[in-house]
This record gives structure tokens, sequence and C-alpha cells, in this order.
């Protein structure tokens, strides 16, 4: 077994999970599109269970608009590249995981570059619906398992966040406009996929903000559940194996 899954850091999740899960766990190829409010603590909470190898796409800096919800937006890291900034952290965690930092747009210009098929998972945080929709599109065309993050601001309520299948969701306008778009542009995705939302929606307190407010207890359990779908896969998998 690789040195990376016998460290000590791994000890307790090694308690839990079973060595074959957390062996299984570090051979996994992940690609984490959008590292902000969700996808931040997503990519934490993923090399600390054990994943090993991890792509993270952003093409944003952090500003310090961030500092509130963001894993690696510090006073510090204002002004540093997101990914560059998250993949140091990451390797603070564990030295020998495999962080690949690709700071780029995900959109039809690009969406070949990232050899989707090359992944065993598939996670979106993206904001764009554009951009969103496409890499749905797309994730669902690949044998990946694929996971997605609906709307994580104006919400201050944990325990409304749910997770379901994509044409289950409820409440959540970002789905909605989603579902609408396959619908006008009769394009839908070609299978099922999970999604972590909330139904709560608040309005900013602020009038005419050009963003919606969000909180890091909210966007944080976003991107943990969205680990946690990976994490259950894996495990559920090695379980069928036995």
């Amino acid at each position: 077994m690789n040195m990376h899954v016998c460290s000590p850091i791994f000890t307790r999740a090694e308690l839990l999970l079973g060595s074959e899960s957390l062996h299984s766990l570090s051979q996994q190829r992940v690609i984490l599109f959008g590292v902000g409010g969700v996808g931040s603590w997503c990519a934490e909470s993923l090399v600390r269970s054990g994943i090993h190898h991890l792509t993270i796409v952003d093409s944003d800096l952090v500003c310090p608009s961030n500092v509130n919800r963001q894993l690696m937006a510090t006073t510090d890291t204002v002004g540093q590249v997101k990914v560059e900034a998250l993949r140091q952290r990451l390797l603070s965690i564990n030295p020998a995981a495999e962080i690949t930092p690709l700071q780029k747009v995900f959109c039809h210009e690009t969406a070949v570059y990232f050899h989707l098929d090359s992944y065993d998972y598939i996670i979106d945080a993206i904001d764009s619906l554009k951009d969103k929709a496409l890499l749905i599109e797309l994730a669902c065309e690949t044998q990946a398992r694929f996971y997605s993050s609906m709307g994580a601001a104006l919400k201050m309520d944990p325990t409304k966040i749910r997770i379901t299948e994509f044409w289950k969701v409820k409440g959540d306008p970002l789905a909605r406009a989603l579902r609408n778009r396959f619908k006008r542009e009769k394009r839908f995705p070609k299978r099922k996929f999970q999604c972590v939302y909330s139904d709560e929606l608040l309005r900013n307190k602020v009038e005419n903000a050009k963003a919606n407010g969000s909180l890091v207890h909210i966007t944080a359990i976003f991107g943990m559940m969205l680990s946690a779908l990976v994490v259950q896969d894996v495990i559920k998998a090695v379980a069928h194996e036995d």
C-alpha cells in the first residue's frame, strides 16, 4: 500500500473506513470546478479524507470579499491566485497529495482541455449558469460520478441543506434556471445526478447589492456534503467488491 495511505494523518479515518476503503480513496482521480465558498471546503474535506489525486479549477484571484467564507482566503492571501493559494493549504495537510491547480475558466471554448473522461469523480461548484449547464451536460456523458452544488447564497439555516436528484430539487432558483435552460434548448443531461441544495431563500439587507450575501457555515456545509458523496460512494464500491 502507498506510503501516503499509511501516514499517521489518516489514522482516525482508517479506524472508521478500513484500510481497503482508505486505499481506494487514494486511488481516485477527482476534478473540482470552482473553489469559492463551496468548492474550497469540498477540496479540504476530500484531502483530509484521503483523496490523493485532486485537480482544482478556478480562474479568479482571492479578493477581500472572499475572506468571510472561502477556505484559503485570508488578509494575507488577497491578490493571490485562488487555486495556487488553495494548493498550498492542501499540501500543508498532506504533502504527498497530487494537487493540480488550473487557473482557467470552464466554458465552451475550453471544455475539451479538461479531459473529463480521465476522472473518476467530477464535482461542480460553478456559479455561472451557462458554464454550469455545460459542465452538467458534458459530465453526464462520461463514466465519472458527478455531483453538483446548487445555490448556497442567501441562506442561514444549516438544517435546510439537503441532497437529492437534480430534477427533484425544489425551492432553489439556480436549479430552476438550469432546468428551464435545458428545456428551452431541448438539451438534457443524459443521466441523473445528485445535488446539494437548500430551499431557504432570504433577501439581502442592503439595497441594490451587486452580489448575494453568503455565510461560511452554509457554504462550508455545502462543500462538505459534496465531499461526503464522494467518500460514501467509494466506500459502497469497496463493500460491493467484498
